[in-house]
């Protein structure tokens, strides 16, 4: 039996994985902001839930990530994979409480600060796992990291692949410097989750419209990133793009510049 932690775990695409995870048999964490929403995920998952358990975190902050990897790790000292499967979507010019814009803080730095606080855990496992969900960008060195971290006058359409963009970079981080740690990279697909609350109008609106002829099922969503957290038949770092087909798997080969630069930067953001 494996243990699964799932950040974001209580809606969407995690709250199908939490679901998919737990009828093959294994142990699940859940991660997600609301405690309501947690419990009726748990609440749901029947008599599954006895292998179930929920901590509510706010992971768009320094703060909230280290208070969710110490209560994780007061708990638990082992854990056979993390799958992050967090995501906002939004367009606005904001900033969290370190000053960073949400997409960057949650789409990727949490990701990373999370997984590095974890690690001793992870380390534990014999075969440890560390996969996050993305949006459909393949892994490739044409993108613009002037930008990176702080991304000042946010621009979606301009900033959105380099957030992304840097998941796949810490895959390959991960792989090349954790002994044993294979680490991926699984496009979310277009499924209609929450994630679309904070879309613009225009967006919302397009998808309630096209939604029939554009949205993979949630069960589809799901299928790759449940397959690489507990199959050990896979060559790390990878990147699935089609939903669904898990035989279809891109290696992940990027420049070791730009890689060590990005994560000396998130190191130095996260002191993690």
């Amino acid at each position: 039996m494996k243990t699964i932690l799932i950040a974001g775990g209580n809606s969407g695409i995690g709250r199908q994985a939490a679901a998919d995870v737990l009828a093959r048999g294994h142990r699940v964490i859940l991660l997600g902001r609301s405690q309501t929403k947690g419990e009726a995920t748990l609440a749901a998952l029947g008599a599954a839930a006895e292998r179930a358990s929920f901590l509510a975190a706010d992971l768009s902050t320094h703060d909230g990530v280290r208070d969710a990897a110490r209560r994780i790790l007061d708990t638990h000292d082992l854990l056979d994979t993390v799958l992050h499967t967090t995501g906002v979507l939004t367009t606005e010019e904001s900033r969290t409480t370190d000053g960073l814009h949400p997409f960057f803080a949650v789409n990727y730095l949490s990701r990373y600060h999370l997984t590095q606080l974890l690690l001793p855990a992870l380390r534990s496992s014999r075969q440890p796992r560390v996969v996050m969900m993305t949006a459909a960008v393949a892994p490739t060195d044409d993108a613009d990291f002037g930008r990176f971290p702080r991304f000042e006058s946010f621009s979606f359409g301009r900033d959105r692949k380099p957030v992304q963009l840097a998941n796949h970079h810490y895959a390959a981080h991960l792989t090349r410097t954790e002994s044993g740690l294979a680490a991926a990279v699984v496009n979310a697909g277009s499924p209609k989750t929450d994630i679309l609350r904070a879309a613009p109008a225009s967006m919302r609106i397009g998808a309630k419209i096209l939604g029939p002829l554009i949205f993979d099922s949630i069960e589809k969503a799901a299928h790759n990133p449940v397959e690489a957290t507990l199959r050990d038949d896979w060559e790390a770092p990878g990147y699935w793009g089609k939903p669904g087909s898990f035989d279809q798997r891109t290696p992940i080969t990027l420049g070791a510049t730009t890689t060590q630069h990005l994560m000396d930067t998130s190191r130095t953001l996260t002191d993690a």
